[in-house]
């Protein structure tokens, strides 16, 4: 599995793991014809019994099984209409000033700083110092205790660190975030929903998300892994780097369109440069590789705001995969494709 993303959010890929029984999975139980009167509500229904069998499948862990149902939906009646449908710029090397001239200015999302969880963390490290003095003077600790206490405070900090990647430390800094900052819960949500949305339109099928550390935690029982969206798709090494490239600035490109910069993303810019870096790119090919994704997907969430926006509410209010993709479907104009 490759495991992609900022602190707290992220996004990956994962390699799916065929079952026996593929071919049995994707089969559709019809309903039985219905009444002339109730033609019109077919589709509708229809479509709501593949996003069901979705769900059931990343369920079961059949990814194979749940993008075959999907790709198997595409174009029919009343299937999914928008899924692998989005509308992309010819590849070239693009200037900054051509990003200006649609709006775009890089430099308020492509180096971000989370400026919430930083203010969180320096308060806590005034709050642990304060109250170190404190216990020091209320216990009359000598300067050596004072010292022992420091190295054993510094130890833990470092085999979390090193054993967890900082897992304990993120773990805090989102759980206080999401209880106190309105502005940094709602940033998290729409950041993930900008990830999710523009996947499902590059054709790249959601697996699953989560919003905070914790719940991360709960579901996984591990601190090396970080909340935000996964995705599937087993044709991924085929077409990585463009579908990667719009996906991992899909978040920052949300944070700046609501807010005028962003803050969380980071680590989803790092791993794009990686990449890009690893692939032997000069900079040159990678500044213009990194200006065709932004150019592709800043206009895309512009275009399909509403979609986002809708999308977000039920990704807070923890729907399902199967349902956040009938959110989008139901959202989109199919001329703003």
């Amino acid at each position: 599995m490759m495991r992609l993303g900022r602190a707290p959010c992220c996004y990956c890929f994962t390699e799916p793991h065929p079952a026996g029984g593929v071919a049995a999975a994707v089969r559709l139980r019809l309903l039985p014809p219905a009444r002339a009167a109730n033609t019109s509500s077919e589709p509708a229904a229809r479509l709501r019994a593949v996003l069901e069998q979705v769900d059931e499948e990343l369920r079961k862990g059949n990814d194979e099984a749940a993008l075959s149902l999907v790709r198997g939906s595409q174009g029919a009646d009343g299937g999914l209409r928008f899924f692998g449908a989005a509308r992309q710029v010819p590849q070239r090397l693009y200037t900054l000033d051509e990003l200006k001239l649609n709006g775009i200015d890089t430099s308020a999302f492509l180096s971000p700083v989370d400026l919430t969880l930083g203010s969180i963390e320096r308060n806590l490290q005034i709050a642990a110092v304060l109250g170190g003095l404190s216990v020091s003077a209320a216990f009359e600790l000598s300067k050596l205790q004072v010292l022992f206490l420091f190295l054993g405070l510094l130890s833990l900090w470092s085999v979390d660190l090193v054993y967890f990647g900082g897992g304990v430390r993120n773990l805090i800094l989102d759980t206080i975030g999401h209880n106190l900052s309105q502005k940094y819960r709602n940033r998290v949500i729409q950041h993930e929903a900008g990830h999710f949305l523009i996947a499902y339109l590059l054709g790249v099928l959601p697996k699953g998300y989560t919003i905070t550390s914790l719940d991360t935690f709960i579901k996984k029982g591990s601190l090396n892994v970080q909340a935000g969206t996964a995705f599937v798709d087993f044709e991924f090494l085929q077409e990585m780097l463009n579908k990667f490239s719009c996906i991992a600035l899909a978040g920052v490109a949300t944070e700046y369109l609501l807010y005028g910069y962003a803050e969380g993303g980071l680590a989803d810019i790092g791993q794009l440069d990686g990449l890009l870096k690893g692939l032997g790119f000069t900079q040159k090919k990678a500044d213009s590789q990194v200006r065709w994704a932004v150019l592709n997907t800043v206009p895309a969430l512009r275009r399909h705001k509403k979609a986002r926006s809708q999308l977000a509410e039920a990704m807070s209010s923890g729907k399902s995969v199967g349902s956040c993709i009938g959110v989008i479907e139901e959202n989109i104009n199919s001329e703003d494709i």
